[in-house]
């Protein structure tokens, strides 16, 4: 047979084989494209299992008309544009091949409108060389997807299926394990016209451990223990069950990393060795953990169905996560023997001898010559300990032990081993304030140490004998004032995964152009055409707004200046009311405090009105005493 090229549906329908197992591979697919379209509601439709109906729609930014055809071709996406976005991928899909290929397998229907359209269009692929069809429809801002009769023109692939049960059981579980990445989307699953399960979106801490409790299982929330674990840019948090509660809950094992769903076998080491190091036999680990990473420290295109990834530092990574499951896990143990002594060497606990496979544990060698260390890193350090904050960054490669981390975890190890027994309501605690008779010298150059957080908007610190009430309301916008500062080289733009279109008023237009230099040093890239502007780009500390309201804004406070600084506009920015009120956790609070001192230290010597007030105790001291 001669050398030729395949015609397009073989060519999809071979792709198809690598990224539509199954009905819930579909499922999988459609649900991740509408996270990355930045749907806060997913509604999810089954019948017969995914093989003769899923329908998913969402209420998502949508898909222009000029881009429906090409949304449906092969290697069509919006998500990365060169090889420098694949090197950091914030997205959940972007190869662009489950649309191209899911509508070789099936009779794909695809419906969308966005926001700037009066009406929807609809596209549909079909023929020999999917020549796609575009046509008028109704349908609100946002997409559908409708998938009719699945590997109908592939009947061998179609034999595999197994029965209707099994195949929305395997639908179910991807649903669930979505539903825990993203509290925050409300997600809804109907089989058969029978509505099976509904997953409300939240925000509050309280609600998530009652969503976390509706997926898991109260089995497992009776066992749950809370873990916040952190070095450098490695974060690693979520909930894991206590040895007792492993024996009572089976197979629950969820790990994301940078919300992706993962099945990676150097994670499920580390958390296994975690707890083969506790007493009890055939310990099998139940868990549902997120680890955040640089995106440049991951490569996340290893896998055709994305399960697994693979770490630059893999043996760092390793070796984080067991530290941080085996902290909790220890915490909760000391809780459970309140009558135990501490041990006089209680490294031992920590380091048990069996990691010869995996070579010595980076985060607990033996200091050499520790130097002094700042401020920010040793309250995170001492207050928190869930994990060492600060210090240098993933910039270093060299797998070489560094003295100042080796000093640091030292000093979190020896903080967590002389930390008293707690009550049992506590254990669910993973990280614990250790007291301290002596601050650490670097206090006198913070803020102090954070006690509580009252309101979810006001730190209460120990500084010296003095109780002080910190507002992080303005200790963030000083924060952001001070992150905006262009200085020499300017603000790094980030690119958006989907640029922003906006009509702007006529005075406005031309701001564009006469503040161009201006927006470019603010790290803000801005195209005209005609009426609108295409956001392309922000700054990273402007990732978080809500860019449809904060560029008109901008460009009309542009408009209506006649000179306007660099540092003026970063502190224009920095003090625009978000519109919904931020609230802050104590670990948050930690971590405010930590860059704000870094970035912002003459706020130590002089803070500015409406940051600190100083609370009077001694009025209440007095009150207490007995004559």
């Amino acid at each position: 047979m001669p050398i030729q090229i395949l015609p397009p549906q073989l060519a999809n329908q071979i792709a198809a084989g690598e990224v539509v197992e199954r009905p819930a591979s579909v499922v999988k697919e459609l649900v991740e494209n509408s996270l990355d379209a930045g749907a806060t509601r997913i509604d999810v439709e089954i019948e017969k299992g995914g093989a003769r109906l899923i329908r998913i729609r969402d209420n998502g930014c949508g898909i222009p008309r000029a881009e429906l055809s090409m949304a449906l071709a092969r290697h069509a996406t919006s998500k990365i544009a060169s090889l420098d976005d694949l090197e950091a991928i914030a997205s959940l899909g972007f190869r662009g091949e489950a649309l191209a290929s899911i509508s070789s397998v099936s009779r794909l229907t695809l419906t969308s409108r966005t926001a700037d359209q009066q009406e929807a269009w609809q596209a549909y692929a079909e023929g020999r060389d999917m020549e796609v069809t575009v046509k008028p429809a109704a349908h609100p801002v946002g997409t559908s997807l409708e998938v009719l009769d699945l590997f109908y023109n592939t009947p061998a692939r179609r034999k595999f299926m197994r029965t209707e049960k099994t195949e929305f059981t395997h639908i179910d579980e991807v649903i669930r394990r979505i539903a825990l990445a993203r509290f925050d989307v409300a997600i809804s699953l109907t089989h058969n016209g029978k509505l099976v399960r509904q997953y409300r979106g939240v925000t509050q801490e309280a609600q998530r451990e009652r969503r976390l409790g509706a997926i898991c299982g109260t089995a497992f929330m009776q066992h749950a223990l809370r873990i916040e674990w952190q070095h450098d840019d490695l974060s690693l948090h979520g909930w894991v069950a206590d040895p007792a509660g492993t024996r009572q809950v089976t197979d629950l094992q969820y790990c994301y990393v940078n919300g992706r769903m993962m099945r990676d076998k150097l994670i499920n080491h580390a958390i296994r060795q975690a707890y083969q190091a506790q007493p009890g036999d055939d310990l099998q680990p139940a868990y549902v953990l997120y680890l955040d990473i640089d995106p440049h420290q991951v490569d996340v295109n290893v896998h055709p169905a994305k399960h697994e990834v693979r770490f630059h530092q893999s043996r760092l990574v390793h070796d984080f996560i067991w530290q941080g499951v085996m902290s909790v896990l220890q915490a909760s143990r000391q809780a459970e023997l309140p009558g135990t002594a501490v041990a006089e060497e209680p490294a031992a606990q920590w380091q048990p001898e069996n990691r010869q496979a995996a070579g010595s544990n980076h985060f607990a060698q033996p200091a050499a010559a520790p130097r002094s260390r700042d401020a920010s890193s040793d309250r995170s350090r001492s207050e928190h300990t869930g994990g060492g904050g600060g210090g240098a960054g993933w910039q270093h490669k060299e797998p070489a032990y560094r003295p100042r981390e080796g000093a640091a975890y030292q000093q979190l190890i020896k903080t967590a081993a002389e930390t008293p027994p707690v009550s049992a309501p506590a254990r669910k605690l993973a990280h614990q304030v250790a007291p301290q008779t002596v601050p650490l010298p670097a206090h006198t150059q913070s803020f102090g140490r954070v006690l509580s957080v009252l309101r979810e908007r006001y730190a209460l610190l120990e500084r010296g004998t003095e109780l002080q009430l910190l507002s992080l309301a303005v200790a963030s916008r000083w924060l952001k004032q001070a992150q905006l500062q262009p200085g020499d080289d300017g603000l790094k733009p980030q690119p958006l995964l989907i640029p922003v279109r906006l009509k702007i008023a006529e005075d406005e237009q031309g701001v564009v152009e006469t503040r161009a230099a201006l927006l470019k040093e603010m790290g803000i890239e801005l195209q005209r055409e005609g009426q609108h502007v295409t956001l392309r780009a922000v700054p990273l500390p402007l990732r978080t707004q809500n860019l449809q309201i904060l560029i008109p804004d901008l460009l009309g406070y542009l408009a209506r200046q006649q000179e306007v600084s660099a540092s003026a506009l970063a502190q224009w920015l920095a003090r625009r009311e978000d519109a919904e009120e931020p609230h802050w956790n104590h670990s948050q609070a930690i971590a405010l405090l930590a860059e704000l001192e870094r970035l912002c230290p003459q706020l130590l010597k002089s803070p500015p009105s409406g940051l600190l007030q100083t609370i009077e105790i001694e009025s209440a001291i007095n009150a207490l005493k007995h004559e």
